[in-house]
């Protein structure tokens, strides 16, 4: 049995690992498959743990705020309502996605898939459940606004006495359970359970042999974006289906330079005002004061927070940074069919896509703020527009990473004649 690396198309053959072990591609070092006992079932009991957690973490208050005799309380749900009513929905809106939504679909999804396996049965349509699992991994980002309630919970308590809530607990417990329902989570495993079932019916894969050696796409096979299965597609322009999932196959990513040059030139524009409009605008008895992301940084700078000031740098201003122009570079290269250094920009992808999600650190810092501090005259915190322009920005640059098909640096390298 063959399998292409997701990464760069490599074929290699598929091999029996033993317990703990990963497979990693020999061309270019990605991980292309592991292998862990008994998988499915620790990954179930951590995710129910997480889907108790994850309402907890919902239900209750994740810090209070005193000031003189006024306590506020507020759920992360009750944050994103403030904000909404401030007229910042697009702000409210992402906060809701990411940290609500989409987690609750990736605990949804795995509970789905999962739980029949445990009791011998085979979910219904599983590879919709897979599919789901993948579009919204990206975008749980229960880690960054884990993060971001520590910087929020420093920045106020130079304001007023913060007392840590059941929900801020119950979010950290959350972070650590879906950290380790994700790492014994085997998408490779459940669809052999499933074709192994006698109640399974589905197409099996066509048979076909070849050589390892060479990539997928050089001996006319396409790998199935979901769930990674080879099989011939019907022509060039017109691969079909995967026999085993269903989704459309292509050899590489439809227009995927074009898709991602245009999601990053809208990025570096909006970039300019999220730099330089006020993300955040504080109004107290002493006067207005308007806050740039970097201005934020400077803050915790000189209250003595520097750790955490280091850690909002990086993952506010560096990161977009370095994110854009990486992206800038891997485009350009790869229009330009360069043959340098393709393993080194595979990497760089890599962490692109690792990286990416912490930008969001900002935005989730500031919705916490606008919630706590609202006092009428005493003191008020409020989105600026820049805010808007941020979340823009980590969103496109996100799209942009998904958009690119990192299989088009490594196509530079194969001979033209083959």
């Amino acid at each position: 049995m063959l399998s292409a690396c997701r990464e760069c198309d490599f074929l290699q053959a598929v091999t029996r690992l033993p317990d703990g072990g990963a497979a990693r591609c020999a061309r270019c070092g990605a991980v292309l498959y592991k292998s862990s006992p008994a998988t499915s079932g620790r990954a179930l009991a951590f995710t129910l743990a997480a889907a108790v957690l994850f309402a907890i973490a919902n239900c209750f208050p994740i810090f209070g705020f005193r000031l003189h005799e006024t306590l506020v309380e507020t759920t992360l749900l009750g944050a994103a309502s403030s904000l909404y009513a401030e007229g910042m929905w697009p702000i409210a809106g992402l906060v809701i996605v990411t940290t609500l939504l989409m987690p609750a679909l990736n605990i949804a999804a795995m509970i789905y898939l999962l739980l029949p396996l445990h009791l011998g049965r085979i979910p219904q349509r599983p590879e919709q459940a897979l599919r789901v699992l993948r579009h919204v991994a990206p975008w749980a980002m229960i880690e960054v606004l884990v993060l971001a309630m520590l910087v929020a919970l420093v920045k106020l308590q130079h304001i007023a006495d913060v007392v840590p809530g059941v929900g801020i607990a119950a979010f950290v417990a959350l972070m650590v359970l879906l950290a380790a329902a994700t790492a014994a989570f085997s998408s490779p495993e459940i669809w052999a359970r499933i074709e192994s079932s006698p109640a399974h019916v589905g197409i099996s894969p066509a048979g076909w042999s070849t050589s390892t050696g060479t990539t997928a796409a050089r001996v006319g096979l396409a790998s199935c974006q979901l769930c990674g299965l080879l099989s011939k597609p019907l022509a060039p322009d017109h691969p079909g289906t995967c026999p085993r999932c269903g989704s459309v196959l292509h050899l590489r990513k439809p227009d995927s330079l074009a898709r991602t040059w245009a999601f990053l030139l809208t990025a570096m524009v909006l970039y300019i005002p999220a730099v330089l409009l006020p993300v955040m605008m504080t109004s107290t008895l002493f006067g207005a004061q308007s806050d740039t992301i970097l201005s934020g940084v400077v803050f915790l700078w000189s209250s003595g927070s520097r750790l955490l000031a280091v850690i909002v740098f990086i993952a506010s201003i560096l990161v977009p940074v370095l994110k854009i122009l990486s992206l800038v570079f891997l485009a350009w290269t790869t229009q330009a069919r360069s043959p340098l250094i393709p393993g080194r920009r595979t990497r760089i992808y890599r962490l692109i896509e690792f990286v990416g999600r912490w930008s969001m650190l900002d935005i989730y810092v500031i919705s916490i703020l606008a919630a706590f501090v609202q006092f009428g005259e005493i003191a008020t915190i409020d989105a600026g527009p820049g805010a808007i322009a941020f979340g823009a920005v980590v969103v496109l640059t996100m799209f942009a990473a998904l958009s690119f098909d990192p299989r088009l640096i490594w196509d530079a390298v194969e001979p033209e004649s083959e």
